[in-house]
């Protein structure tokens, strides 16, 4: 083995075999999933489930998939909305036909069909690479789109194309509730992110690495190229799937495929160019960015502008602001919140362990 490949390939390898994560960061993990699961539920009202909670969690999952896929794997895509749209009709026609499936068995299935399409659009990554594979994701996208709405078996021959959410139970529990949609919602992005979390850990996290480094250089040192770039379509779409399936059944109840248009596959975009590409963590705080930002503009609209602008213009005016806030933030830490939060913690850090000056003196 060359000594440069050698090098990158003990790089890799050091970088991943170090623990996980130092205990404060596991007790803060274990502390928000506590807020979340336990105080969240007992504070919450159905405007906090509706518009911020459900949105938030469903988006973070997401940018979660494009991230493995362009964060971790370097494979640039425009597809997530599509693969949104796969999980969502495909989940629907299981539970619709297949009525003895459990719910989270028709979620699972959904998303692995999802990832399935998703490996047949990475195809093309075999031959190109770059930005270039934005091309064939885009057209994954349109096609996706006009197919659901031309075959009408998809949506049980609905004459919008459009499908809604069947009667939501587990185990004869009732999930149509605000809260119970809430539950399926957090259980499942607590799942599917620890999955993602120890599948970024392992060999198939190195090699999506690798290649996204320099794929070059991991064929030199033995990482199958090929293989690392369709298992990081799949996976990304598999996980784009569970989120369509959710954003169709527990936030919107009714959906078509103009639910998952080109806006949604931007908006996962800049979940993960905002919370910083290849970050679990930025997935969600490119997510809280995004859902939450537009709700804090609206209310400052309203208190600062009240009644002197319409409608149209104070919708017109906060993209304007949006788009600026997100120019900024980009220019200032290109790196995503997640490195801006990590540098903030590191100095924190820094500044508690820095020894007294005056310590000799004492």
């Amino acid at each position: 083995m060359p000594p440069a490949a050698a090098a990158l390939d003990g790089r890799a390898l050091a970088a991943t075999s170090t623990p996980a994560g130092s205990p404060i960061r596991a007790a803060g993990i274990l502390a928000a999933l506590a807020i979340a699961a336990v105080a969240v539920p007992v504070v919450a009202d159905d405007y906090w489930y509706n518009a911020i909670l459900i949105p938030f969690l469903i988006m973070a999952l997401a940018g979660l998939g494009l991230n493995l896929t362009m964060g971790f794997a370097g494979q640039a895509s425009l597809g997530t909305g599509a693969f949104m749209a796969v999980g969502a009709y495909a989940t629907y026609n299981l539970l619709l036909r297949v009525p003895v499936l459990p719910l989270p068995f028709s979620l699972l299935g959904g998303g692995l069909i999802a990832g399935l399409v998703g490996l047949v659009v990475g195809l093309p990554s075999l031959r190109i690479r770059g930005f270039y594979l934005v091309a064939p994701t885009l057209a994954a996208q349109f096609l996706i789109a006009w197919t659901f709405n031309q075959v009408g078996w998809f949506s049980n021959y609905a004459t919008s194309s459009a499908i809604s959410a069947p009667h939501l139970a587990l185990l004869g529990r009732d999930l149509s509730s605000p809260a119970g949609r809430y539950a399926l919602t957090l259980a499942s992005v607590v799942v599917v992110t620890a999955v993602a979390w120890r599948l970024v850990r392992s060999r198939t996290g190195r090699d999506w690495r690798a290649v996204r480094d320099g794929e070059t250089a991991a064929a030199i040192i033995g990482v199958p190229v090929s293989r690392a770039k369709l298992s990081a379509f799949f996976v990304g779409a598999a996980v784009s799937g569970v989120a369509g399936a959710l954003w169709a059944f527990a936030y919107l109840g009714t959906v078509d495929a103009r639910s998952f248009d080109l806006d949604r596959s931007f908006q996962a975009m800049f979940i993960i160019i905002v919370g910083g590409l290849g970050s679990l963590s930025g997935s969600f705080l490119g997510a809280a960015f995004i859902v939450l930002t537009p709700i804090l503009l609206s209310h400052l609209s309203g208190t600062i502008l009240g009644t002197g602008l319409d409608g149209g213009q104070i919708a017109n005016l906060q993209r304007v602001v949006f788009g600026a806030l997100i120019i900024g933030f980009l220019i200032k830490e290109p790196n995503g919140l997640a490195a801006l939060l990590g540098s903030l913690v590191d100095r924190l850090r820094r500044l508690a362990h820095r020894p007294d000056p005056l310590g000799e003196d004492r």
